[in-house]
């Protein structure tokens, strides 16, 4: 049996170090940042190992040489040092409004005002700030280490208010301003969190921060690599093919199926969730772990308010710019997506720049898109997995009416108030084409879905172990339409010989009811 203590929810370093918990050394990587330059920015989504890597670095700058008895940065590093660490953590508190944020600053000045004797209590933060930083330097004759974990906190919660928002920006930008003032005192700084808030924000100012964020050198910072998986978890991987009873191969492939899948650069190798990934070997089962632990509501907000076609979600395609800062949540959802987690870099053209992005791995797939149900179609949180079984337990067994009438209550007393702003006539469209994405793309987590989308017009094969099913979808037409175009189209041609038995079904929505409105099935 495994005698690795698993570090789940376990952030700090010198903790897992002393009490023994399992560490993937990350520390050759560490000693680069620190030796490589001097001010850093890191994007990447919730749960990643973000606060670990900045106390680990922490520790470091603290000199506790002891701690790293053993990893690779031992061996590196000839010449420890210790400087003041002013360590600002945002991540831990809900900002209903400025105030809120007042305090949670004010928390930490103060404890770094008592530490170094500055005596500037009663002037603006970010005076307060460059004092303490100078004072540090001073009393110590050693230049200070700055880090800041989730600074975007405040922001991300202030998203859909737009005052609330900027006040906060406002305040952040003028404190995270003064490194720049102070850099005669700053030895490193490094700033963490889950977005980039670029030319309308907090770095307009501090412009000398190094975003590593897609950076193929530093890509592997957070997160589990296929070789440290194997290097460092291979008995653990038996232990689990055994207590599972599965194959070792199947194990394997699960494991990467459900948690790897994760680029920060083109062309790197995928990272696994290291959260989903240890809470796996911990429990000795596969669940959603990461997910589990929050979907924020504002991804969703920005996805309706922004009016998208959630089928984009599967092949979205943008540049570098617009991966690398949020400049405006209320003109594109995608960078606050993608620097989220729940979308990643699947392709890249280098011809023109372009990303091609997707759901890195199958639990942010399945958890996402059942998140969303509810926001779109009338059915609750709780019924979601519920009625999505049932779904695949009809479309399984051949009961197509069934299918159909439970797609249709989906459909009736929508909130349509959630999806309004644009024409009626393109509301209508896009709301049930979502719908239709959610359920199909849940559906095809069970069985084998191929799903297209045109103006007006959706195709759709879905297959089961008895039944290929050929469908068209038709906005405003009628159901013996869908069917005709499926049969001049010949959709069905390439599963002629397949054994399996061949349902053609057109199927007919109208704006006017707002529901499916008719189908007829050919077989």
């Amino acid at each position: 049996m495994s005698k690795k203590i698993y570090p789940i929810g376990i952030q700090n370093f010198e903790k897992i170090r002393r009490d023994g918990y399992f560490y993937v050394d990350k520390t050759a990587l560490v000693y680069r940042l620190a030796k490589s330059g001097s001010y850093y920015f890191l994007s990447r989504p919730r749960r990643f190992g973000k606060s670990l890597l900045l106390s680990t670095l922490e520790a470091y700058f603290e000199g506790k040489k002891e701690l790293f008895a053993g990893l690779a940065i031992e061996q590196l590093e000839k010449d420890w040092g210790r400087y003041p660490i002013l360590h600002l953590d945002l991540n831990a508190r809900q900002y209903e409004n400025i105030g809120s944020l007042l305090e949670e600053l004010n928390k930490y000045l103060e404890i770094w005002e008592q530490a170094y004797d500055s005596p500037f209590g009663d002037r603006k933060p970010e005076e307060r700030f460059f004092q303490v930083i100078r004072r540090a330097y001073e009393k110590t004759g050693q230049r200070v280490v700055i880090l800041i974990d989730e600074y975007d906190k405040p922001l991300l919660q202030a998203i859909g208010k737009p005052e609330l928002q900027e006040a906060y920006r406002s305040l952040l930008k003028a404190f995270y301003g003064v490194m720049k003032s102070a850099d005669g005192f700053i030895r490193f700084a490094m700033l963490t969190g889950v977005t980039k808030f670029s030319k309308v924000s907090v770095f307009s100012d501090l412009n000398n921060l190094k975003d590593i964020s897609m950076h193929r050198e530093f890509v592997e910072v957070c997160g589990i690599t296929e070789n440290e998986l194997h290097e460092n978890l291979e008995p653990e991987l038996h232990e689990l093919s055994d207590f599972m009873n599965m194959d070792y191969s199947n194990v394997c492939q699960e494991m990467k199926q459900r948690y790897d899948g994760y680029h920060f650069a083109a062309d790197t190798e995928g990272l696994y969730n290291p959260f989903s990934l240890l809470n796996t070997f911990d429990a000795k089962q596969f669940g959603n772990y990461w997910f589990a632990t929050g979907t924020p509501s504002y991804l969703v907000e920005l996805l309706k308010r922004n009016h998208y076609d959630l089928d984009r979600l599967a092949h979205e395609e943008t540049d570098a710019e617009t991966l690398d800062g949020v400049d405006s949540v209320d003109s594109d959802p995608i960078p606050v997506i993608y620097q989220s987690g729940y979308l990643t870099i699947k392709g890249y053209d280098a011809e023109f720049g372009m990303y091609r992005l997707g759901f890195p791995n199958l639990e942010v797939e399945e958890g996402f898109v059942k998140y969303l149900l509810p926001y779109y179609a009338n059915v609750s949180a709780s019924k979601t997995p519920f009625e999505i079984s049932r779904f695949i337990r009809e479309i399984r067994s051949g009961d197509y009416d069934a299918f159909f009438r439970r797609l249709q209550s989906f459909f009736a007393d929508t909130p349509y108030e959630t999806i309004t702003g644009l024409k009626p006539e393109r509301d209508t469209e896009l709301h049930y084409q979502n719908v239709l994405f959610i359920v199909f793309r849940l559906i095809g987590l069970y069985t084998k879905v191929e799903y297209h989308t045109n103006r007006g017009r959706i195709d759709l094969v879905l297959q089961t172990d008895r039944y290929i099913y050929v469908m068209e979808f038709k906005l405003n037409g009628t159901a013996e339409e869908a069917l005709q175009q499926i049969n001049e189209k010949q959709y069905a041609l390439p599963f002629v010989a397949d054994g399996r038995k061949i349902v053609k079904i057109g199927v007919n929505f109208s704006s006017g009811t707002r529901n499916i409105e008719r189908w007829v099935v050919e077989s």
